[in-house]
């Protein structure tokens, strides 16, 4: 019994400073964005029930968690923008990315922050995530049309692309209550 409380003990702690490692990775993508004379404000957020599944019907694809991590992004009493970091499934493992968005909720920047799969790792290039710059909540976001498809990247382009439809969607709901 004592083993068995000490591998959970032991995995907490693990998954703990694995997301304050991508927390810490993601403040530094805002902060490069906006630079470092904003201020960031962190609210771990708690999808609300209806409006989660609004996003997951029309975009066809589950929200990875019941909430998702947030940033307002501001300069004294003004709002800049905001960001978003989340995960979708890739073929077999969680994919972890970043969207910012503008004060108005139009894309600024989008990266892969954490990529766990063998294959399809083309999606954290900085060319491809630039197809999503200026795109917002009345954009579409059609594979092959809206979106480069990657040769061997198939199932994390298709799910990625998803996840930033949904975030695109989501930021609209919320900025306020952020």
């Amino acid at each position: 019994m004592r083993i068995i409380l000490f591998v959970f003990v032991l995995l907490a702690f693990v998954q703990n400073l694995f997301a304050s490692e991508i927390k810490k990775q993601a403040e530094k993508s805002i902060s490069g964005i906006f630079g470092k004379d904003k201020t960031l404000t962190f609210k771990k957020f708690a999808l609300p029930k209806d409006t989660k599944n609004n996003i997951e019907k029309k975009v066809q694809q589950q929200f990875f968690a019941q909430e998702v991590y947030t940033w307002k992004i501001t300069q004294k009493d003004s709002v800049c923008g905001f960001a978003i970091l989340d995960n979708v499934l890739g073929k077999a493992l969680p994919i972890t990315f970043l969207v910012v968005f503008d004060a108005k909720g139009s894309i600024l920047s989008t990266e892969i922050v954490k990529y766990r799969e063998a294959y399809g790792g083309q999606i954290s290039e900085k060319g491809w995530n630039l197809k999503f710059i200026g795109k917002n909540a009345n954009s579409t976001f059609v594979v092959g049309k809206d979106v480069d498809g990657i040769s061997g990247a198939t199932i994390s382009v298709i799910s990625v692309t998803k996840g930033i439809e949904k975030l695109s969607l989501l930021i609209q709901e919320i900025k306020t209550k952020l």
